[in-house]
C-alpha cells in the first residue's frame, strides 16, 4: 500500500500530482500492484504527526502486514517514482528509510537536571542565524516559539535575547503579502525573499499572536501593522459567514504552477485572474488558534472588534466540535481521533479569552467546563513541577487614532543573505 500523505495547500504536492501521478509508466505499476491511499494532512493530525519529518508530500509504502517498507520525503520525480516502485516489487523489505523505532524511556524526575538545561539554553543561541535573523540557515520563517522565549529572557533583561526577537521579528515582515496581508510560510534560500505562498492557519495565528505580543511590549507601530494585516486577512479570506475559521489558503493560483508573479501583482490584477483556493474545512485546532491569537491582539489593543470575532468562533465551536463526553471533535464527521490537540487548541483559546475578559460567568467560559476540561481531567495529574509564572508585560494600550493600516510598507531584508541550496522537499 501506497500512502501519498499531502497537503491541499502544497505547491510541491500539486507538481508531483500532475507529474509522477500522471505518468503511464507509474500508473501502470500504481494500478496493478498497489493500493494507493491519498490522505489531506490537514484532516488527520494523527498521521501529519507521525510523518511530519516526511512531509510534504509525504510518501509511505506498507507492506501487507502494515509494516513501513519505505519512507520518502518531498517531490519524486516520474523516473524515480518507477524505479522505486519497482525495487520494491522485487524486494519488499525495508529499505534504509525505515529505522526501528527507539522505545520510549521516561525520566525518572520531571524536572530538568542542570547540565541538560544548560544544553538546551546553549543550543538555542548556537542555531540562532545571527546574519539574517531567525532560528535554522535554510528555510527562514517566524520560529514562535523561539521569538516568545526570547521575548520574555528580553522582558528579563536579556539584551541579546531582545536583540534576536527584534532582527527575527522586523525580518519576518518580509513574509508578510503586502496586497491582502496574511504571512506565507516560509522563504527558501537561506534568505527571506523567496517565499513559499501558502498560507496556513497556524501560520496566521501564531504570526498574529505575537506580533500583538511584540506590539505591546516595544510599541513599534511596524509590528502593529504586521497584526493588523494578518487580521484583516482572516476576516476577508478565512471566515465562515457563521464566524468560524477556515483552514488555509492555496499556494497557487493554478495547482502545480509557482504564483510569484500572481502574488507581485495589486489587488484588481490578482482578482482578475481569480483567487487560489481556499480549504473550507472547519477545524477545531485551527479555530482554537485563530481564537488564541484574537484574544490576544484584542487584550494589546482594546479593540472589541477583535475580542467579538474571537467570542463568535468560540461559540461557533461549542456548538458544532463539541463532544457528548467532554472535548472537542477535528472536522464535522471525523474517520478516526478525536485528537488531542483539538482539545488542547480549544482549551488554550477558553483560557486567553477569559485572560483578556475576566468573565468567569460568561456562556463561553461555561463552555469550557463542561468541554474541555472534563476530557482533559480524564487524564492522570502530572507531577508538580512548581513553575512559577513569567513576570508581567508592559501594559496594555490601545491603537493610536488615526494609524494608517490599509497597506503594508515592504521593510527591507538585510544585506548579503547568502543563497543556500534551494530546500524544495515542501
Amino acid at each position: 500500500m501506497l500512502l501519498d500523505l499531502e497537503a491541499v495547500w502544497c505547491h510541491w504536492c500539486h507538481v508531483m500530482d500532475a507529474t509522477t501521478y500522471q505518468d503511464p509508466a507509474a500508473v501502470a505499476l500504481l494500478k496493478s500492484k498497489y493500493i494507493v491511499v491519498k490522505v489531506d494532512q490537514d484532516s488527520r493530525p494523527d498521521l501529519a504527526s507521525r510523518y511530519e519529518d516526511y512531509g510534504w508530500p509525504a510518501t509511505i509504502v506498507f507492506d501487507r502486514d502494515g509494516r513501513e517498507i519505505v519512507k520518502r520525503q518531498g517531490y519524486i520525480a516520474p523516473r524515480e517514482m518507477v524505479s522505486m516502485l519497482r525495487a520494491i516489487v522485487a524486494d519488499p523489505a525495508p529499505g534504509p528509510s525505515v529505522v526501528a523505532e527507539q522505545p520510549i524511556e521516561f525520566a525518572a524526575s520531571p524536572v530538568l537536571p542542570a547540565e541538560m538545561r544548560e544544553q538546551l539554553a546553549a543550543n538555542y543561541r548556537l542555531r540562532y542565524d545571527s546574519k539574517n535573523g531567525s532560528w535554522g540557515f535554510q528555510q527562514k520563517f517566524l520560529d514562535w516559539d523561539g521569538v516568545e522565549y526570547a521575548m520574555l529572557l528580553a522582558h528579563q533583561g536579556d539584551a541579546a535575547a531582545e536583540k534576536m526577537a527584534l532582527q527575527t521579528l522586523t525580518a519576518q515582515l518580509n513574509l508578510i503579502d503586502p496586497v491582502w496581508g496574511g504571512v506565507y510560510q516560509y522563504s527558501t534560500d537561506g534568505d527571506w525573499k523567496h517565499p513559499h505562498f501558502e498560507k496556513i492557519m497556524q501560520f496566521q495565528a501564531e504570526n498574529l499572536r505575537i506580533y500583538a505580543m511584540a506590539w505591546q511590549q516595544w510599541r513599534k507601530p511596524e509590528y502593529l501593522q504586521a497584526a493588523l494585516a494578518i487580521r484583516s486577512f482572516l476576516r476577508t479570506f478565512l471566515t465562515s459567514p457563521d464566524g468560524a475559521f477556515y483552514t488555509s489558503q492555496n499556494a497557487d493560483l493554478i495547482d502545480g504552477q509557482h504564483s510569484a508573479a500572481y502574488f507581485k501583482l495589486n489587488d484588481t490584477a490578482r482578482r482578475r485572474l481569480g483567487v487560489p483556493r481556499v480549504d473550507r474545512h472547519v477545524y477545531a485546532r485551527e479555530n482554537g488558534w485563530a481564537i488564541t491569537a484574537l484574544a490576544v491582539l484584542s487584550q494589546a489593543t482594546a479593540d472589541a472588534t477583535c475580542m467579538a470575532d474571537a467570542e463568535r468562533a468560540a461559540r461557533w465551536a461549542i456548538e458544532h466540535r463539541s463532544l457528548d463526553g467532554g472535548g472537542f471533535r477535528h472536522d464535522e464527521r471525523d474517520s478516526a481521533g478525536p485528537y488531542l490537540g483539538d482539545t488542547l487548541a480549544m482549551t488554550r483559546a477558553f483560557l486567553s479569552l477569559y485572560a483578556a475578559t475576566q468573565d468567569r460567568a460568561g456562556s463561553i467560559a461555561r463552555g469550557t467546563a463542561s468541554n474541555s476540561s472534563r476530557r482533559i481531567s480524564e487524564t492522570p495529574p502530572a507531577p508538580d513541577m512548581s513553575l512559577r509564572a513569567p513576570p508581567p508585560m508592559p501594559p496594555i494600550g490601545r491603537i493610536r487614532s488615526g494609524m494608517k493600516t490599509s497597506r503594508w510598507p515592504a521593510p527591507q531584508t538585510p544585506p548579503g543573505a547568502p543563497a543556500a541550496i534551494r530546500n524544495s522537499a515542501r
